[in-house]
């Protein structure tokens, strides 16, 4: 796996119809629908609940959010996300909604392959503050550095890139981490 994914990287069909509708509104009804997509966050299975431990913080959120990705032993590794946001905390939780959403059935190779500007394909950045966007980039970075991980222990990961001498990342770090 080389440097992260273009702007210009086409999204999972799930996904490229939810930045679509986003951008269909008008600024306050994205940030409506945002909130609405936080009612699409399922439940967690109990071995996640009655354990966070067994899940990822998302540290650089200001509310307490948590992550766990399953990823098929047989390729092509569909990706299984699960997600624990609060409900007072409802852009964070719609994020984590859309990501539930959009990346449902997509393989590790589509996850991995996500843009890092995600918020500003949906039209968020204008709409909530650089502390929330950073939030959202971290949420899809533990993620995607989750499924890495994943792919590692069953054998069958991209080799990761070492830090470059510019500061930069190589692709398993948690790039959103960085921008918090």
């Amino acid at each position: 796996m080389s440097t992260p994914p273009p702007a210009d990287v086409a999204l999972p069909s799930a996904l490229a119809e939810l930045a679509e509708d986003f951008l269909a509104l008008p600024a306050a009804q994205r940030l409506e629908m945002l909130v609405e997509m936080g009612a699409s966050v399922e439940d967690v299975p109990e071995r996640y609940t009655s354990d966070l431990s067994t899940m990822e913080r998302v540290v650089e959120c200001q509310s307490p959010v948590y992550v766990a990705v399953e990823v098929e032993d047989q390729s092509p590794h569909t990706v299984t996300l699960h997600v624990v946001a609060p409900q007072e905390a409802p852009t964070t939780r719609g994020f984590a909604g859309v990501l539930s959403e959009g990346l449902a059935g997509c393989t590790a190779e589509q996850v991995l392959a996500l843009p890092h500007d995600l918020p500003t394909r949906l039209g968020l950045h204008d709409l909530v503050s650089p502390l929330r966007t950073a939030g959202m980039a971290s949420m899809q970075g533990r993620v995607q550095r989750q499924v890495l991980e994943r792919l590692e222990a069953l054998g069958v990961a991209p080799a990761r890139e070492h830090p470059t001498s510019d500061g930069g990342t190589d692709a398993g770090t948690d790039a959103g981490a960085e921008r918090a």
